[in-house]
């Protein structure tokens, strides 16, 4: 019975987010109260209030759902020894990449949060979530830059942690204006290519040949 319980649980948050997902997509984030992705989801008010605290903690969770895949990446380029720090890196944009183009529910759920959210009232977490991200993400490449010194990978006198910015605001862009305008260009082609003449510049890509 108990087993029952938390997968219907689990089933009934699940249904909160995907109906989360699709309102605010419709309607932004401002524009979206928690009465009518309650009625989307076909819960009450109460069953909202029961597994998220509110719009903001809803919101960040929709937005982990997505990107745990990408946590993971992470993790694999953390665990990897200095000289497959820079190939580990390559292939983490590759799924960022790949993802984002391939996947519509990534697409759908990074331009609500890119495109579709106010930072304020409820969803003042949410900016601090974002926040978070992107000091870890940079920091992870610093670190990750740093491993692939050590491995004579990176040459660059560039102070890492302004190369780690650096890399970090080339997917940031691509992947912001990419959202905004998909027929633009390929994403994964033209963000591997320009990923690739950014590392040869630090000294070494680890692409492919």
């Amino acid at each position: 019975m108990a087993r029952k319980t938390k997968e219907k649980a689990e089933l009934t948050r699940s249904s909160i987010l995907d109906a989360a997902e699709a309102v605010f997509h419709a309607q932004g984030v401002a524009g979206t109260s928690l009465q009518e992705i309650a009625d989307a989801a076909g819960v009450t008010r109460g069953a909202v209030y029961w597994h998220f605290k509110d719009k903001g903690d809803l919101f960040n969770a929709m937005l982990e759902r997505v990107c745990l895949p990408f946590d993971e990446s992470s993790e694999a380029v953390e665990r990897a020894a200095p000289d497959e720090a820079l190939p580990r890196l390559r292939e983490h944009f590759v799924l960022l990449l790949e993802r984002t183009q391939r996947d519509a529910q990534v697409r759908r759920v990074f331009s609500i949060a890119t495109q579709m959210v106010e930072y304020n009232g409820e969803t003042a977490q949410v900016r601090d979530r974002r926040l978070q991200w992107q000091a870890d993400h940079i920091a992870l490449l610093e670190r990750t830059l740093a491993a692939a010194r050590k491995a004579g990978q990176v040459t660059t006198a560039l102070p890492l942690r302004q190369a780690a910015l650096g890399l970090h605001a080339l997917l940031d862009g691509l992947l912001q204006n990419w959202l905004l305008q998909p027929d633009a260009f390929d994403l994964r082609r033209v963000g591997l290519r320009v990923l690739d003449v950014y590392l040869d510049g630090l000294g070494r890509s680890g692409a492919p040949a």
